[in-house]
């Protein structure tokens, strides 16, 4: 059986560790599949030979910022690189009273990830197309998924968090994976590593990390 044709793992995967849904986020996370399986036809966000593993590899890998903190209402968060959204898109789901603004260089990515944000009826989701380095505002938190070097990710993110923040948790959760020592002494910042696969079982997530930089 080819990738594409292999059955899909449900959504449910993410009750094993998120039991506390309300019916509004049940039907937005079951929504997802289907939103980007039909934006992905069309420009491709998802790695098309692995679909069937987007719930595992996108939204759950996403939500694993979830299992380290827990943003409070009111939070700005801004997604930096986000692609077709992740992880704004799924922590957007499950922080519905925090404001998320997605920014991405690619338009045509930006348009996928407002296409989906209108088609699940996420109402607390912005997405632009522009540099991160770009624009003015401050957010309590940034949020990113492998997108840079650590030292990249402080060069261009350096005013966008707001020192003045009154929220308990704020700075830059980072997805990413491997050995990060060096990466981080070069980036002379202090981070605290999460292992995730600490935090969820599939196999996947062996060699993957949340890092967290309170400040920059």
């Amino acid at each position: 059986m080819n990738p594409e044709e292999s059955t899909p793992i449900s959504w449910e995967i993410i009750l094993k560790y998120f039991g506390e849904l309300t019916d509004t986020q049940k039907q937005q996370f079951a929504a997802l599949y289907d939103a980007y399986l039909e934006w992905n036809t069309q420009i491709n966000v998802v790695s098309r030979k692995d679909f069937h593993l987007f719930y595992e590899r996108h939204v759950l890998h996403s939500l694993a910022i979830a299992m380290v903190v827990d943003f409070e209402d009111g939070t700005s968060i801004l997604d930096v690189g986000t692609g077709g959204g992740f992880p704004g898109i799924p922590l957007a789901i499950l922080f519905p009273n925090c404001q998320f603004h997605l920014v991405d260089s690619i338009g045509k990515k930006i348009k996928v990830a407002n296409g989906v944000a209108e088609t699940i009826g996420l109402k607390n989701v912005k997405a632009d197309q522009a540099r991160m380095e770009q624009g003015r505002e401050k957010y309590d938190v940034i949020v990113t998924r492998a997108v840079a070097p650590m030292a990249q990710l402080k060069h261009w993110l350096v005013g966008k968090l707001n020192a003045k923040s009154k929220k308990a948790v704020s700075g830059l959760f980072c997805l990413k994976g491997g050995d990060l020592t060096e990466e981080i002494i070069e980036a002379k910042v202090k981070a605290n590593l999460y292992n995730i696969s600490d935090l969820f079982e599939e196999e996947f997530f062996e060699t993957k990390k949340v890092v967290w930089v309170p400040k920059f």
